[in-house]
């Protein structure tokens, strides 16, 4: 039976002030009953149709039919009340209450109108908690549970409001093999229950596996709506970039060299000098990647800038190269020959208000190459920006183009570009392709092989796990501040497997060390 249509975006058009056309005569049809994929490259446009279909921005043309009726959609708020709900890849949580507190936070159940009863919240959380199935202890506070479960709170919430059209932006980006598996089945009971999931994802194989349908965008236009069973992954891939996207690689084996980087006895804090890495060592040899996976929050972040010189809240030993990096500056642990690629590329991988220019060469301002003895070599950066520019397919307007204005993809790859033209011997390459598209992606995980293959060490720390066993050589599994887990082979270990040392459930420190 054809299933009735609950929501219609007809020949959506949205342009910019800086004049960028995001969305070109896009339509969108939603079914009740249906998980729905958008899927396509960063810039392709999907954000910026999610944002009008939520209130954030008003379309310059075109309309929104929901249940039939034409509709105009004027704020979240105003979207909530009509029964559309989303849940953004940045949780918007408050971490300090409760889980039942963050579920009926702005609607809040009282006792006498004044005072909010929260023997009625925590009820009320709890039901609707188990009518799908999501196993929450409703008085723990935010701040105190996993990643996973913080997901399912925030669908939760959307659910509380009376969500019918659920938007989830890339849902599974920090969850296990297990979690994810557990979010889907949650999933396909609001899709069993009537409700419409619009599932907003760049990983292929999971589309596969739980969308009903999927909306292919491209520089801001509809490339059609397919029936995911009957579109292969690499269809879907080259109807987003416009050519064939290699999604598996063929790597030699590592051909090894002296070590690089070797951690002895480490013991990191964090600002709060909480203690988030706990005597772990280990070291990387030139010509190897080491992956590093595990659930965010077990001190992947600490152990980053520790060895990038980012904080110097450790005690233990880093070598960089033979020598001991405690008393070494940024700088100069740069000048070492190491390169960084952080985790989040707003927050320290960029100045999103300079231009691109300025950006690739925020590392380099000293090189001779591109400074004189007073003043920059202004001839000499615009020549080596352009080659960069067109090295690492950075798609801009010009080279004094702010970086902020990019796509996230645009964005990640001038941050590599800077990085890997200082010719590196030591990279730590973290969460190198998180949320950007399947071209950028491909682009970055073969420069980071080419790499590997000219005998730079390599550290990938990726919540992609896909990523994690393609490129890796050796693999460990951080838990709780050490290694659960370190396999010499990665082909020996399963998703499944590698899931359980993420979650604790097996632990072996002993696993695959030399």
């Amino acid at each position: 039976m054809e299933k009735q249509t609950v929501l219609e975006m007809q020949h959506i058009m949205k342009i910019y002030s800086n004049g960028v056309v995001a969305n070109e005569d896009v339509s969108l049809e939603l079914k009740k009953g249906e998980i729905h994929a958008l899927l396509g490259e960063n810039g392709a446009g999907k954000s910026t149709l999610m944002k009008v279909l939520f209130g954030i921005e008003t379309p310059d043309q075109g309309k929104i039919l929901l249940n039939g009726k034409e509709t105009v959609i004027r704020s979240p708020q105003d979207a909530i009340e009509k029964g559309i709900g989303m849940v953004h890849q940045h949780f918007m949580l408050v971490p300090s209450l409760t889980v039942a507190e963050n579920i009926i936070l702005g609607v809040e159940p009282r006792k006498q109108k004044l005072f909010i009863d929260m023997k009625q919240a925590e009820k009320a959380a709890k039901e609707i908690a188990e009518k799908y199935n999501f196993a929450i202890d409703v008085t723990a506070r935010v701040e105190e549970i996993p990643v996973g479960i913080k997901q399912k709170v925030e669908i939760l919430k959307a659910l509380y409001r009376g969500a019918d059209i659920l938007i989830l932006d890339e849902p599974t980006a920090v969850l296990t093999p297990q979690e994810t598996e557990e979010l889907f089945i949650q999933l396909e009971k609001l899709r069993d229950d009537g409700r419409t999931v619009i599932f907003i994802s760049h990983k292929l194989d999971e589309i596969k596996r739980i969308c009903d349908r999927a909306t292919i965008m491209r520089n801001g236009k509809s490339m059609g709506t397919y029936e995911v069973g009957e579109i292969s992954t690499n269809d879907m891939s080259r109807l987003m970039v416009g050519r064939e996207v290699v999604l598996t690689f063929e790597k030699d084996p590592p051909r090894l060299q002296k070590t690089m980087l070797e951690v002895k006895d480490l013991v990191a804090y964090n600002a709060q000098g909480v203690q988030k890495v706990q005597n772990l060592s280990f070291e990387v040899r030139g010509g190897e990647i080491l992956g590093i996976a595990g659930v965010e929050g077990n001190g992947q972040t600490e152990l980053v800038d520790v060895l990038t010189g980012l904080s110097g809240r450790y005690t233990g030993t880093i070598l960089l190269k033979g020598e001991d990096i405690r008393k070494e500056s940024i700088r100069s642990i740069r000048e070492k020959k190491l390169a960084h690629i952080p985790e989040d590329r707003m927050a320290s991988g960029c100045a999103a208000h300079l231009n691109i220019q300025e950006n690739m060469f925020a590392n380099q301002y000293t090189d001779p190459r591109f400074s004189g003895k007073f003043l920059l070599k202004t001839k000499a950066i615009q020549a080596r920006a352009q080659e960069l520019i067109k090295e690492y397919l950075v798609n801009c307007k010009s080279q004094k183009q702010e970086v902020g204005m990019l796509s996230g993809g645009n964005i990640q790859k001038v941050i590599v570009a800077r990085e890997f033209s200082t010719g590196p011997d030591v990279i730590i390459a973290n969460q190198p392709t998180r949320g950007i598209d399947v071209g950028a992606t491909e682009f970055i995980r073969k420069k980071l092989l080419e790499f590997r293959d000219n005998g730079c060490a390599i550290i990938l720390i990726s919540a992609d796990l896909n990523e994690i066993f393609s490129l890796s050589d050796r693999l460990a599994v951080m838990y709780k501040g050490n290694f659960s887990g370190l396999f010499q082979q990665v082909d020996q270990v399963t998703e499944e497997e590698l899931g359980q040392y993420m979650l604790g459930l097996k632990n072996d420190l002993k696993k695959g060390v030399e």
